[in-house]
């Protein structure tokens, strides 16, 4: 298992394969990360919470 480098969550390997850019040790964003997300090959901040506390 791996962690994001964002938030310290944990991450699979199979997720971390996916989404983990050649040239960088880890994911930078994951599915936990509240203030940034995934748009395309970049990270950039969030534009409000994804998580809904429900």
């Amino acid at each position: 298992m791996q962690e994001c480098l964002n938030c310290g969550g944990v991450v699979t390997d199979q997720y971390a394969r996916v989404f983990a850019p050649p040239d960088v040790q880890g994911v930078r964003v994951c599915p936990s990360c509240e203030d940034k997300l995934r748009e395309g090959a970049e990270v950039r901040e969030a534009h409000s919470s994804r998580h809904t506390g429900q």
